[in-house]
């Protein structure tokens, strides 16, 4: 059967690729890409909305399928903070009143691993939530808001990924700024670097996704996505070298020297009022482990299309070795 397929928050970096994905089955017979931000690789299927317009949340769902929702406030610095939870959190609520208005029972949400906190032993998805931050809290509440909408919605099929931190080509997130700093060779490691970090390949997350829209089709399912194997800090800046045919000094710096420095660039963010790229809160993040269970991904029939080194490979090439 064709789907009419709708993807709240397609203009972005996961978006664009999970619509090339899609653009290359057999099974879909329309998509529109819903987003407050014009599509600049597919602008025919872009159309102008937002989760915290219902009404034109709902027109624009008219005829679909399945709903991915990936719209989300996700960065480390967005101020005010409750614009967390008027887009992860409030949006999700109208973002099912608008299906509901519409017929359509098939969802499939992008969380977050951040729900889970941080330096946790390998949670899996029955693992305590303990979320840090407000982004992970807000992720957290708008799968609690899933979880009441099932109740009473049981013919529904609402399937939650979590997925940790993801690259690849095109990504300008945490993890290009940390590949970018290893491959200009003027990197200088935070603590001793044997912290694991799990990260998925956005070849992968687009290919579980679409796994999903095909083989999952009922009941509330719940994934964390986690490519295997789970790289040290230290194995990123041995392949990153190796890669790109580097030589990456290895200077490092104590944890506490990190974390006071972390500290100085808060004091001068606050001040100044403007946004830095280093914060208490990176340094934080990239020091701790962050591991997480990927077993129940993996064993339900998925195979990723590539490894993490060939990820890691693809988006070096494409982004530093041209």
């Amino acid at each position: 059967m064709c789907m009419n397929v709708a993807i709240i928050g397609g203009s972005g970096f996961v978006g664009s690729k999970l619509i090339d994905k899609l653009l290359e089955g057999k099974d879909i017979a329309s998509i529109v890409n819903i987003d407050k931000n014009k599509s600049v690789k597919h602008v025919s299927l872009w159309r102008e909305g937002n989760v915290l317009d219902i009404e034109t949340l709902t027109k624009l769902l008219s005829g679909v399928d399945i709903v991915i929702l990936l719209a989300a406030e996700h960065r480390d610095d967005v101020s005010p903070t409750s614009l967390y939870y008027d887009v992860n959190v409030q949006g999700m609520h109208h973002t099912l009143a608008a299906m509901e208005a519409n017929s359509i029972k098939r969802l499939i949400f992008t969380s977050s691993v951040a729900v889970y906190g941080l330096d946790k032993d390998n949670p899996g998805e029955t693992f305590p939530v303990d979320p840090f931050n407000h982004y992970g809290i807000s992720k957290w509440q708008a799968e609690q808001v899933l979880q009441e909408w099932y109740v009473n919605h049981g013919d529904w099929n609402i399937n939650i990924v979590r997925p940790t931190v993801i690259f690849g080509e095109g990504n300008r997130g945490n993890v290009f700024n940390l590949l970018k700093q290893i491959a200009s060779g003027k990197f200088m490691m935070i603590g001793a670097g044997n912290n694991q970090k799990s990260m998925s390949y956005v070849g992968n997350v687009v290919a579980f996704i679409q796994f999903m829209m095909e083989e999952v089709k009922s009941g509330y399912n719940v994934y964390n996505y986690v490519d295997k194997p789970d790289f040290t800090t230290n194995d990123l800046v041995y392949h990153t070298g190796k890669i790109l045919g580097k030589n990456i000094p290895s200077v490092k710096i104590p944890y506490a020297i990190g974390m006071f420095g972390g500290y100085c660039f808060d004091l001068l963010a606050f001040v100044t009022r403007r946004k830095l790229s280093i914060s208490s809160v990176r340094v934080k993040k990239f020091c701790a482990v962050t591991k997480y269970d990927s077993t129940k991904a993996m064993s339900s029939g998925f195979l990723p299309p590539f490894s993490m080194e060939e990820g890691l490979r693809r988006m070096l090439n494409e982004e530093f070795n041209t």
